[in-house]
């Protein structure tokens, strides 16, 4: 017999403000217990040196959260130039160390120069797979192993600013996009090399609310009555199952066509199925209750993920 998960049943997001120096699964795990929620996710790392915007997850709401790993993000990075590390940031061993001189011409150039579809290679320090292990692994113990360069667009570089040895930047790509990378590989075209002295993500494609601090969500559990199974407070907190999925356009169904999806089956569509869409949130008429969400095939909506904490 399985192990039961202790908790509660919840559903719904939070949208965390990461702080440094905490990883993105200590993040999860330290809001889980403020709402005592058995069920929890989050749509992407952000390493330990990152801060910003982690959405978690809580009960049918990690059903569609894998959607968001697919969106483009934003950053905003800041690159100590003048020094190379083995990790790109700035917990790695220097690797080199240059004077800057470095022209405001010269970062307009390379920055326009990355801007684009290209190939990335991986840092070894990413937590990609190399034979079941990530590479990190191998990296800690020295061991460099091959790596597949994999596709990437750079949407925009900004520059919000540069002062001495120090660039700031802001950078929306594509998913799978090594910021550490890009910071090292800009460097290296700038002749000075480079790393990543401070990293936040700013924006996620789809991903809509307000962020709050741990701080915040801490002083509202502090509050709460949990001895008395009292969490309204915090649950007052969470942001619709779908509200790291706003990027995906939204069809409605009737009643009878909500049971049949629900249930599992293909259903017909009470709106105009957006054309070219491969995915959409499905809701129902009467309620606007969010349902799952369907794939269109022929002629109909085919379940693809349905939610259970939906009135039948």
């Amino acid at each position: 017999m399985g192990r039961r998960k202790s908790g509660r049943d919840i559903h719904g997001v939070v949208l965390l403000d990461k702080p440094l120096h905490l990883t993105s699964n200590a993040a999860l795990q330290q809001v889980r217990r403020f709402f005592n929620a058995n069920r929890a996710g989050h749509t992407g790392a952000l390493d330990p040196l990152a801060s910003g915007l982690l959405p978690l997850c809580f009960g049918e709401a990690t059903k569609v959260s894998h959607f968001a790993l697919e969106a483009d993000k934003t950053y905003e990075v800041t690159a100590q130039l003048g020094i190379r590390t083995t990790t790109s940031d700035a917990e790695g061993e220097i690797v080199s160390q240059q004077d800057v001189a470095v022209s405001q011409a010269q970062v307009e150039q390379v920055i326009a120069g990355f801007i684009g579809d290209q190939q990335q290679s991986p840092s070894m320090f990413s937590a990609l797979k190399h034979e079941g292990r990530p590479l990190y692994h191998y990296a800690r113990q020295g061991i460099e192993v091959p790596r597949k360069t994999r596709p990437i667009s750079i949407r925009s570089i900004r520059q919000i600013d540069f002062a001495g040895d120090l660039l700031t930047l802001e950078v929306t790509c594509s998913k799978g996009t090594y910021i550490r990378t890009l910071i090292d590989d800009m460097g290296q075209e700038l002749g000075c090399g480079a790393h990543v002295a401070q990293l936040r993500r700013t924006w996620i494609q789809g991903v809509e609310g307000p962020m709050m601090s741990m701080t915040e969500l801490a002083d509202v559990a502090a509050k709460t009555n949990q001895d008395q199974g009292d969490y309204a407070a915090m649950d007052a907190l969470l942001l619709p199952n779908d509200a790291v999925i706003q990027q995906i356009p939204e069809v409605w169904l009737s009643d009878p066509e909500s049971s049949k999806f629900l249930a599992g089956n293909g259903a017909n569509v009470a709106s105009p199925i957006p054309p070219d869409a491969s995915h959409v949130r499905v809701r129902r008429q009467s309620d606007n209750a969010l349902l799952g969400i369907g794939r269109p095939e022929a002629g109909k909506l085919q379940p693809k993920r349905v939610m259970n904490d939906v009135p039948r």
